[in-house]
């Protein structure tokens, strides 16, 4: 794919591209609408400034992402919010059968700690391998693949 040649151009590509998913990544982290949107905005900000423009790939937002929102997480010192109840399985499919299932299981989701929830979305969401959340972690697979079975085991004693 050729790459626009004015800054704005390549970065409206990018985020076209990009964006949507990277918003779905940051509010599972996050937990909250407003800070993902934060998160994504100053990481392609950040791309602005940048002299070179360099192939920018899934994998380094994605990096990026996870960065800038547990950046957000430790300057924050707080606990987070609960997120409305639609907000943060928006990535699950439209039909929906039983809602009662799908606030449960949110509600398990956001009890979890952050570093958990993320395993998870990846994994369920995203369908990466354990051993691209542990490269895109800077994690041991043993680690990733602990936090995941710890999820899902927290998950299954709420519901």
């Amino acid at each position: 794919m050729r790459r626009p040649h004015g800054t704005r151009e390549w970065l409206g590509a990018l985020y076209d591209r990009h964006a949507a998913g990277l918003y779905r990544y940051a509010v599972m982290i996050l937990a909250d609408r407003d800070a993902a949107g934060d998160a994504v905005q100053q990481v392609f900000t950040r791309l602005v400034d940048r002299r070179d423009r360099p192939e920018i790939e899934a994998n380094y937002l994605r990096r990026a992402i996870r960065n800038e929102c547990f950046s957000m997480l430790r300057n924050r010192r707080r606990r987070l919010q609960a997120a409305d109840s639609h907000e943060i399985l928006e990535a699950l499919s439209a039909r929906d059968d039983r809602p009662e299932e799908r606030l449960a299981i949110q509600a398990a989701l956001l009890a979890l700690p952050a570093d958990q929830r993320e395993v998870v979305h990846l994994k369920v969401f995203e369908g990466l391998t354990f051993q691209e959340i542990a490269d895109l972690a800077g994690e041991s697979i043993h680690t990733i693949a602990s936090r995941y079975r710890y999820a899902l085991d927290k998950m299954r004693a709420m519901l």
